[in-house]
């Protein structure tokens, strides 16, 4: 399964750089295939663990903002691997 989750932290001011970056060295630290751009951060790999990556970095953002907001969208289809690659190499096929 692919995931594309955004962690809002909130009571923490304009600046959430840093409490964001916590969310992401989570992530990171996986060794799950992800990608973060300025909007979301896109992991993969079975569902047990990228909830359980993604539950993680909530928790590593809560530890510095009251309030937390998770955005998530899913792409779960059963038999892909390297969803996150094969992906965008289809498409730039047909571009």
């Amino acid at each position: 399964m692919i995931v594309a989750f955004s962690i809002t932290p909130l009571g923490v001011g304009e600046a959430v750089a840093e409490p964001v970056a916590r969310a992401v060295k989570v992530v990171r630290a996986s060794g799950l295939p992800n990608h973060t751009d300025a909007m979301f951060t896109t992991v993969e790999g079975e569902w047990d663990e990228v909830m359980a990556v993604i539950k993680q970095a909530v928790e590593a953002v809560g530890e510095v903002a009251p309030r937390v907001g998770l955005v998530l969208k899913a792409d779960i289809r059963a038999g892909v691997t390297d969803g996150m690659t094969s992906k965008v190499e289809s498409l730039e096929r047909h571009l």
